[in-house]
């Protein structure tokens, strides 16, 4: 590493969020009394179409939307992220 180009470690009183870092960089929501993982997907990474199932609409490539997994699944973590689904981010705000 070149001189002066060191990184800025966080100081010690900053709260650190291992949760979202296990899941994929995912943020923690509760929506109609379940909890689910919620991650961004911008523009520049949504590369397939899906079906939104907030509204049977398709997310076309290209398009910034969400990914949304139950954080309390009842088969675990991986039966959960199986079952992952593609949401426009208006109708993951009204769901």
């Amino acid at each position: 590493m070149a001189r002066g180009k060191r990184r800025r470690r966080p100081a010690s009183g900053e709260p650190r969020d291992v949760t979202r870092l296990a899941h994929g960089g995912a943020r923690l929501e509760t929506r109609r009394g379940s909890d689910w993982y919620v991650r961004e997907i911008p523009a520049s990474r949504s590369e397939k179409a899906y079906v939104c199932p907030g509204c049977a609409l398709d997310i076309l490539p290209g398009q910034a939307h969400l990914v949304i997994w139950s954080a309390e699944h009842l088969f675990g973590d991986d039966a959960a992220i199986r079952e992952r689904r593609h949401w426009h981010t208006h109708c993951w705000r009204v769901f």
